[in-house]
């Protein structure tokens, strides 16, 4: 028997064959336009935040965008209207084409602490195109951080019109609060996000082109 007749059948089909699609093209269309949209209201948010800080700190100078008061608003409002809109996009998609039914639910309080106990002694399984427990959390939470973001943020940026909204996060100077807080929420998120990448880089090829290792993919059903 020769040596390509011992391995596994997905082993011996060609390379086409051996690889699908796990991350369809809106997903990471819309993953790369957040991932820039993001770091441009963090930045221009650092900036706006420098000019009247709410608490005993600024950031430096390199790390915020726009130069001034009003350059980082300009930023900051152009790069809101384009993480709503690409933010739509996404959600709606994701609801029409089953993506968050299939990637983040279900969401179960067993599983999310077994994954737990796995990841933080480094011994969580990784499987591409698939979402741990930990993960569906984190991707739930950034979502949910992403659309209060921008519901404080708009209560801040009108106020007088607005009154309804600001009143429901409890007032202006609250607004504020919940805004800052939120933002550093979706910051960790980022970090978190990151060092993932770093410590598992073959994650990163996949949301560049779509396709993985067909073998390495466990099997999903199309809507």
């Amino acid at each position: 028997m020769t040596t390509a007749e011992t391995l596994p059948q997905q082993n011996r089909a060609s390379p086409a064959a051996r690889r699908r699609i796990i991350h369809p093209l809106p997903v990471r269309a819309t993953h790369w336009i957040n991932a820039f949209a993001m770091v441009c209201m963090v930045m221009s948010g650092w900036e706006i935040y420098n000019a009247s800080p709410l608490f005993g700190f600024s950031f430096p100078k390199w790390a915020t965008l726009g130069g001034w008061l009003g350059g980082a608003i300009a930023w900051h409002f152009a790069a809101m209207w384009l993480l709503v809109v690409n933010g739509l996009i996404y959600f709606f998609y994701g609801l029409a084409r089953g993506h968050f039914r299939r990637h983040f639910l279900p969401l179960r309080g067993a599983d999310l602490m077994r994954d737990a106990r796995q990841a933080l002694t480094f011994k969580l399984p990784h499987q591409a195109g698939v979402y741990n427990a930990v993960q569906r959390l984190m991707y739930i939470g950034v979502l949910l951080l992403g659309v209060l973001v921008v519901a404080s943020g708009l209560s801040i940026w009108k106020p007088v019109q607005l009154d309804v909204l600001v009143d429901l996060f409890g007032g202006y100077d609250v607004a504020r609060r919940v805004h800052f807080v939120a933002m550093a929420g979706i910051v960790a998120f980022v970090v978190v996000h990151l060092a993932l990448v770093l410590i598992v880089p073959s994650t990163l090829w996949p949301m560049l082109t779509g396709r993985a290792p067909k073998y390495k993919v466990a099997q999903e059903s199309q809507p």
